[in-house]
């Protein structure tokens, strides 16, 4: 029966107060990130305190799905960091609580927020979303001076196209501008050219005051053409400055119908019914173009049993009863003109139609794309949280290092991994070059069998994160060593045997004298005996612990000199310099791969001339010990 106890209570304050102050420091750098994308949307343009708040609502509501994994990963790391730094853990352990009946109390909270978590992105955030981008429409509109591009004609004011080839945007001038200004008309068109000018807001924020310098105007005066005369009036002027008050209202209208059918403004149902509609519009515009293609080949105005004859009898017919080429041949020089122009006109009008329809269908599948990248994404998301909590409370168990330092590290490094994926996924499935299935379940793939080995080794107590494993490891392998550390000891219970240590160290001197005798450590190994003839050699190994059983005698000793000289024995590896593996067929694989078996031969040459040094400092210091004790 599940009970709550006291370790439950204490584990779930640590991680609640932790999970709070974690959650609004992601919210904030999430926050951060995306307002980059728009800062040139809020700056400059009049904006009130109340609308910039509510564009901050809105992106809040909008970051909350992506902040609650990553707070989740941070403060599950840093509570078991902290436990295991502070002993606690090893506590826990000792009391005969195993990790996981430690995990089981934020094992529940986990499963509480990744609820809430969908609950949010299913009912809060797609209204979030949809009136932050209505909001953020409005805001391009207010300001339209700042939104005019270079090098292409903007139409955001009404009745006007306008035509800026550079623009300054400290002075807010314009340059090389051209206008197309419709009026009544289309025949009214005026053409406005202008060396420069400035686009700026009236006091009342209903029109534009366009002001413009060195250019011309022309203009077709249709509406004041008499009656029955075909000549049309026609105005040019030539000016040195020139205002043109346009209508423009430049408060924040906000347009509801501005990313009202966008998947990320729309729930689990609505995405659903987006999606019926979406294919059955697909489904009808193919249904037209086959039958309207079927119609261009066969006859005009046929009936659909007529085109199903007609494929029929395409399928059908030989070849010869359909030479194209003699009976071109057998018309006249007109007639070719005629039906060549015909044909002409024809295979443009089927190409012009299936273009338009190919368009049509690939925008409609891209809806469809996009709508199921966001029915996946809200189930993700929330099972992201549980995700993220096996990663980080098993490596905070295994790393025991709490606070902002590793921690932070390790979860952004996590969440770059997982967003790398995500986004990637994303983008290549909205494009149409992956499978949406196949893009969002890269990221899983990835973290689901992590969070699954990182949960198994910390509860098996897996030093898989030792530090200290790995740095010995690298040393080991580029063959770095540490210095011997001895002090002498204040209290002595016992004495070396200084004669038997004397005879041992004389023992020692002849075998590594007689092992660098017989292997002739100053020469190139052989690369025959090395990689292809396993020969064992624990001469060196014995060597090495009869040594180390003297020197481990000799620090009971009161004399200050012995202990000095003892502490001047170098620490030798006792394998190295004899082949790169124990086993034959290691070694024969390390030779077939030659940049490997290079390495591992040039680092055993090395190791052997390490340790022809290390046994002739050996040979000196067991002289001056022996004197010392005959001392």
């Amino acid at each position: 029966m599940f009970r709550i106890r006291k370790l439950d209570i204490f584990i779930v304050k640590q991680f609640g107060l932790l999970f709070a102050g974690t959650f609004f420091i992601c919210q904030f750098v999430l926050m951060m990130q995306f307002l980059w994308r728009f800062v040139d949307e809020l700056i400059g343009k009049g904006l009130s305190v109340m609308v910039l708040a509510q564009f901050f609502w809105y992106m809040g509501l909008t970051l909350v799905p992506q902040a609650l994994p990553l707070a989740i990963l941070l403060s599950s790391l840093i509570t078991f960091g902290n436990l295991g730094e502070s002993s606690e853990l090893t506590a826990i352990k000792a009391a005969g609580i195993s990790l996981l009946q430690a995990f089981r109390s934020l094992i529940f909270m986990t499963l509480l927020i990744t609820f809430g978590s969908f609950f949010f992105q299913n009912v809060v955030a797609p209204e979030a979303n949809k009136k932050m981008y209505q909001l953020l429409a409005a805001m391009k509109q207010k300001s339209p001076e700042l939104e005019i591009p270079e090098g292409i004609f903007y139409n955001g004011i009404p009745d006007c196209n306008l035509y800026v080839q550079k623009k300054n945007v400290g002075t807010g001038m314009l340059y090389g501008v051209m206008i197309y200004r419709m009026t009544d008309s289309y025949e009214d068109a005026a053409i406005i050219l202008a060396d420069s000018g400035r686009l700026q807001s009236t006091a009342d924020k209903k029109h534009l005051l366009l002001q413009l310098y060195s250019g011309e105007w022309f203009e077709n005066m249709k509406s004041q053409q008499m009656a029955g005369n075909t000549n049309v009036p026609y105005r040019r002027e030539t000016f040195v400055t020139k205002k043109i008050l346009l209508d423009f209202d430049t408060d924040l209208n906000v347009n509801e119908e501005v990313f009202a059918s966008d998947a990320r403004g729309k729930s689990l149902k609505e995405i659903s019914n987006g999606l019926n509609q979406t294919n059955h519009a697909l489904d009808s515009i193919g249904e037209s173009t086959l039958y309207d293609m079927m119609n261009q080949y066969f006859a005009k105005n046929a009936t659909e049993e007529d085109t199903i004859k007609g494929v029929q009898i395409l399928k059908t017919a030989k070849a010869r009863e359909y030479d194209s080429d003699t009976l071109y041949n057998a018309l006249s020089t007109d007639r070719k003109k005629y039906v060549t122009s015909q044909a002409l006109s024809e295979v443009r009008m089927i190409s012009n139609y299936l273009a338009f329809s190919g368009m049509m269908a690939k925008d409609g599948n891209k809806t469809v794309r996009e709508h199921y990248l966001q029915w996946v994404n809200i189930y993700s998301t929330a099972i992201l949280c549980l995700v993220f909590f096996f990663i980080g409370a098993p490596l905070g168990a295994i790393i025991r290092k709490g606070g902002l330092g590793v921690p932070v590290i390790i979860s952004v490094l996590v969440f770059i991994v997982y967003y790398s994926l995500d986004n990637t996924g994303f983008r290549m499935a909205r494009v149409g070059e992956w499978p949406v299935w196949f893009a969002k379940i890269l990221s899983p793939v990835v973290l689901i069998p992590t969070a699954v080995f990182f949960t198994y080794k910390a509860n098996k107590d897996s030093t898989v994160f030792n530090i200290d494993m790995y740095r010995n490891a690298l040393m080991k392998l580029l063959g770095l060593r540490t210095k011997r550390h001895i002090s002498m000891k204040e209290v002595v219970i016992e004495e070396p045997n200084y004669e038997l240590d004397k005879q041992r160290l004389q023992k020692v001197t002849e075998d590594i004298v007689a092992y660098n005798k017989e292997h002739k450590l100053f020469l190139m190994p052989n690369v025959i005996k090395t990689f292809f003839i396993y020969r064992p050699d624990h001469e060196m190994e014995r060597i090495n612990e009869e040594l180390e059983e003297i020197i481990s005698d000799l620090e009971n000793s009161k004399e200050r000199d012995i202990i000095k000289l003892i502490t001047q024995y170098p620490i030798i590896s006792t394998k190295a310099h004899t082949r790169p593996f124990e086993n034959k067929w290691g070694n024969i694989l390390a030779f077939i791969l030659f940049p490997l078996g290079t390495f591992l031969y040039l680092r055993m040459w090395r190791f052997r001339l390490r340790l022809l040094k290390d046994l002739r400092t050996i040979h000196g210091l067991n002289d001056r010990i022996i004197e010392k004790i005959d001392q």
